[in-house]
């Protein structure tokens, strides 16, 4: 239920009634925190993703520096640094998952609140903010060992990358608030910024790249990639909501090739498929905004 796959908790006005700011959308506090089932189990899978995701990290650099360490708990989860790297991109991309799951199940059982908006942001700040800032973090103090101040660097760009996804998540949070009528300014369909469960499936996915290829001097190129990500998520580069697209949703029979084609890349190249996914998801904002500038431009010349 966040900004990546939700509608706000709060139900439109229905016509002919009077506007959020003049009516309460909640009665009291009890009734705005209520806690339904199902779409914060979802909300609590996506936490415990991230927070598995975070484990991993730590046991990778533990066994990385722990030589001939042979615990058997560790040797059943992962005997290698890279696997447990892995394994936490995947706990990150599976928290992607519950993310979206929790916004459909709250909008098709219409049992929406103000604490599970709440629940969600806290669990998307580890699952999308912590979990791949630790990710890149610890993956660039092996390539970094002998450049301290590298190293430092590394850490405060986890830091701003983190600190970016803080501030997207706030500001989305208000924007969608129920106590303040929206803008006209601000797009119903589209969100304002990089969605942060989009910024951290690329991130993740990238170091799972760099990983199956063994690539560890790529990792020097990952704090580039942090900066420039969290700069898009506290942009105002629109980028689409998946939020709408459901059963009901129609597509031409172009959209169904790609959609094929995109779900048969991804089941026979997935490491490098899913990073082409969001990859394509980024540069599609970025590509429909400087679109829209153009035409704005041409259009105030006219």
């Amino acid at each position: 239920m966040s900004d990546w796959s939700r509608e706000p908790d709060f139900q439109e006005p229905e016509a002919g009634t009077e506007s959020d700011s003049e009516s309460p959308v909640y009665q009291d506090s009890s009734e705005a925190s209520k806690i339904y089932f199902l779409p914060n189990l979802m909300t609590a899978g996506n936490l415990f993703c991230g927070f598995v995701a975070i484990i991993r990290c730590i046991q990778a650099k533990f066994t990385s520096t722990a030589e001939g360490f042979s615990g058997d708990f560790l040797e059943t989860i992962a005997k290698t640094p890279r696997e447990f790297y892995e394994q936490a991109v995947w706990f990150i991309l599976a928290a992607v998952i519950f993310d979206m799951l929790d916004g459909r199940m709250a909008r098709m059982t219409r049992k929406e609140s103000l604490f599970g908006k709440e629940f969600d942001s806290l669990a998307d700040v580890v699952s999308f903010g912590l979990a791949p800032a630790l990710l890149v973090f610890f993956v660039l103090l092996n390539p970094t060992e002998e450049f301290p101040l590298v190293r430092t660097l590394g850490g405060l760009v986890g830091f701003f990358y983190l600190l970016c996804a803080a501030i997207r998540l706030a500001r989305f949070n208000v924007l969608t608030t129920p106590l303040l009528p929206q803008a006209e300014t601000i797009p119903k369909y589209d969100f304002l910024g990089l969605p942060v469960p989009a910024a951290a499936g690329m991130v993740s996915s990238i170091v799972l790249v760099l990983n199956r290829f063994n690539l560890p001097s790529g990792a020097l190129f990952l704090p580039v990639l942090l900066i420039l990500i969290a700069i898009l998520m506290v942009s105002n580069i629109r980028y689409p909501s998946l939020k709408t697209i459901g059963t009901h949703t129609r597509v031409d029979v172009r959209g169904f090739i790609f959609l094929f084609v995109l779900i048969t890349a991804i089941f026979l190249f997935h490491f490098l498929a899913i990073a082409m996914v969001f990859l394509g998801y980024i540069f599609y904002g970025l590509g429909r905004h400087f679109a829209l500038l153009k035409r704005a431009r041409k259009a105030s010349e006219a």
